[in-house]
C-alpha cells in the first residue's frame, strides 16, 4: 500500500509505518505517521492518531498481527492527532495505554473509562521488556508538550520522536525519507522555532538520545532521518533557538 512502509524486518522483529491522514491536506498541514512494532505474537502501537482513522488503521494492522495481540499503545503526548482515538482503541483491544503521568487525570475527557489500564510514565521515563529486546521511554518534555516522551526500540534502533523532527510541506514527505539534511532543513525551521519551548530542552533531549545507538529517527509528521542525517538533525536541533529565545518576536508579531 502507498501509505504503508516496512521500516525494519529481520524475520523476528518488524516495524511498520502507516501514513494515514486524519484531515484533508490544507495549507501548512503536516502528514501524519503511525507506527507498529511486532515481535513474535506481541505488538506495540505508537501514536495511533484520531478517531477518524481508527477503522482504517485497525484494518491495516490486521495485515501484520491480530490487533488483540497489541500489548501496549504508546501516546507520546496528548494532542488529538496522537491520542484522539484513545477511547476506540481501549474498547477494541485489551492493550495497556502508556502516557505521561501528567495526562492521566485528563483521560476521561478523551472518553476513556477504564483507567486501570493506564501505564503512567514518571517524568524520567522508563524501560519495558519487549520480547528479546527493550523499549525505552525517553523524556522529551516541553518539546512541545510539558508531558512528552520519545520511544527507542533497541532491536530496530529506531527512535520514534513524536513532533520532534516534524516537517511542514516538505516535498520529501512524499517518499518519507530525508536524502539531504540541508535541503530539508527549511521545512523544519518554522515549526520547531514556534512549537519547541526552549533550547535548554532541546539540548537535554539530544543529550539523552545520544546515549543510544540510533539508525533512524521517525517523527510523527513528515520524513524519516537515516544514518548520517540522524547526526545532522541532532546537531541542528541541539543549537536551535526556539520559542523562549524568540518570545518578543512571538508576542509582538
Amino acid at each position: 500500500m502507498d501509505n504503508e512502509n516496512v521500516l525494519f524486518d529481520d524475520g523476528t522483529h518488524k516495524c511498520v509505518m502507516f501514513s494515514l491522514e486524519d484531515e484533508a491536506q490544507e495549507e501548512n498541514s503536516l502528514s501524519v505517521n503511525q507506527f507498529l512494532l511486532v515481535q513474535h505474537e506481541s505488538a506495540i502501537l505508537i501514536d495511533p492518531g484520531s478517531s477518524s482513522i481508527f477503522s482504517e488503521l485497525y484494518d491495516a494492522i490486521e495485515r501484520h498481527i491480530d490487533p488483540q495481540k497489541i500489548k501496549y499503545i504508546f501516546f507520546s503526548h496528548q494532542d488529538p492527532d496522537v491520542a484522539g482515538g484513545i477511547a476506540e482503541w481501549s474498547v477494541a483491544t485489551s492493550a495497556q495505554l502508556v502516557v505521561s503521568g501528567l495526562w492521566t487525570r485528563f483521560m476521561g475527557h478523551f472518553g476513556l473509562v477504564d483507567t486501570a489500564r493506564i501505564v503512567a510514565l514518571p517524568d524520567h521515563g522508563g524501560r519495558i521488556r519487549f520480547g528479546e529486546d527493550f523499549i525505552q521511554f525517553i523524556p522529551a518534555h516541553f518539546l512541545h508538550s510539558p508531558g512528552n516522551f520519545s520511544l527507542y526500540d533497541s532491536r530496530s534502533k529506531i527512535l520514534f520522536s513524536g513532533d520532534i523532527g516534524a516537517a511542514v510541506l516538505s516535498p520529501q514527505n512524499l517518499n518519507k525519507r530525508v536524502d539531504d539534511f540541508e535541503s530539508h532543513r527549511p521545512y523544519l525551521e518554522s515549526f520547531h522555532r514556534r512549537y519547541m519551548a526552549s533550547n535548554l530542552f532541546c539540548r537535554a533531549w539530544v543529550r539523552e538520545v545520544r546515549r543510544y545507538d540510533i539508525d533512524t529517527i521517525a517523527p510523527q509528521h513528515g520524513s524519516l532521518f537515516h544514518r548520517e542525517n540522524v547526526a545532522a538533525f541532532l546537531a541542528w536541533f541541539e543549537e536551535l533557538e526556539c520559542a523562549t529565545e524568540h518570545i518578543d518576536e512571538i508576542y509582538l508579531a
